[in-house]
């Protein structure tokens, strides 16, 4: 077996003993963690709620979580994400069911009301004062001890964090793979939790091997999802398909996704919407392919496994569903949008 050789400063640090440093006082930790924060050019996290902090922090040294949390240790937790887009909550409210969905698949009960939750995280991009970017919400076990059981935890916790993020309707085609990484459990692919190992494990393939991300394939060979999105393909009849989301996560954009294209069907550009099991051969066989995601929210795919999809150019029809989208984005009806009352 091949072993790497060590570096001179590093033989020499394998030498000594090293001593870390012990903060002498919580203050003095804090100025640390200041110092780190001062330097940068900007702060990426401009505001966080915690519950078990009980309010809103906005100071990014404090917006930590603590150690004995079970959504840390053990990974007893659930989240979900909403688009802060031209200072609208873009649907928050179908964001805020999936998460108490998954919330009640994980068996953790809010600290707090839907209605407070929702509240809660419309003051947060408030008082954030960011205008585009996304709010990531979590509920975790809570902290407690570092057993298997919630038992010891006194309570669960609600986190939220503002996350200014700058992106743009995607024109650009990328390339994927069939991932080896094996996809999640039912039960766990329907909720979206915290344990992301497969879908981290599952990206870092793709990356290392040029591609953007990989796409799962279901035990009786049926096309499910990439690693954080939403895949969909239009066939060479014209007919947008999507996999049923009996064994993945159901997107709320690739579900918004469905309810806008019957658009193009009365405009004579489709011949049909669907969700239903594609083969493998199928959807590397299809006229157009697609991610789908909040904040593509589509990403054209022209490439799979090396082999072109179509005729390797980012489709029309792709872009034209789009388009449906980034338009619901930003003038869509108030069911979709929320203004954030800034101050």
């Amino acid at each position: 077996m091949a072993t790497s050789k060590s570096s001179p400063d590093q033989e020499s640090e394998l030498n000594q003993e090293f001593k870390a440093h012990v903060f002498s006082s919580s203050s003095e930790l804090l100025e640390k963690l200041h110092e780190k924060w001062n330097s940068v050019e900007r702060i990426p996290y401009p505001a966080m709620y915690s519950s078990i902090y009980g309010g809103i922090i906005l100071d990014p040294a404090m917006m930590v979580i603590p150690i004995d949390d079970h959504m840390v240790h053990r990974g007893h937790g659930v989240f979900d994400t909403a688009i802060l887009l031209d200072g609208y909550l873009y649907e928050l409210d179908a964001h805020l069911d999936r998460f108490l969905r998954s919330a009640s698949k994980a068996k953790i009960v809010s600290p707090h009301s839907r209605s407070a939750l929702r509240s809660i995280l419309i003051q947060l991009a408030a008082v954030s004062k960011c205008r585009k970017g996304t709010l990531r919400y979590w509920l975790s076990a809570g902290p407690g001890d570092f057993l298997l059981s919630p038992a010891g935890c006194p309570t669960s916790a609600f986190y939220a964090v503002v996350i200014y993020e700058d992106f743009e309707q995607c024109k650009e085609g990328v390339k994927v793979i069939t991932s080896s990484v094996p996809m999640k459990p039912i039960i766990f692919a329907t909720m979206k939790n915290v344990n992301y190992l497969p879908n981290v494990l599952s990206k870092l393939e793709a990356e290392e091997k040029g591609a953007f991300a990989a796409i799962w394939i279901d035990e009786e060979g049926y096309i499910a999802e990439g690693p954080n999105v939403n895949v969909a393909f239009i066939t060479h009849k014209k007919e947008l398909i999507l996999p049923k989301f009996d064994k993945i996560l159901s997107g709320c954009t690739a579900l918004r996704l469905l309810e806008l294209a019957p658009k193009l069907v009365e405009q004579g550009r489709l011949t049909g919407v669907k969700t239903g099991d594609l083969t493998v051969e199928e959807a590397k066989g299809a006229a157009e392919m697609m991610f789908v995601g909040s904040t593509l929210p589509i990403l054209p795919i022209i490439a799979w496994d090396e082999k072109p999809i179509g005729d390797g150019k980012v489709g029309e029809l792709t872009m034209a569903l789009s388009d449906l989208l980034w338009e619901d984005m930003v003038a869509g009806p108030d069911t979709q949008r929320i203004p954030v009352p800034y101050e």
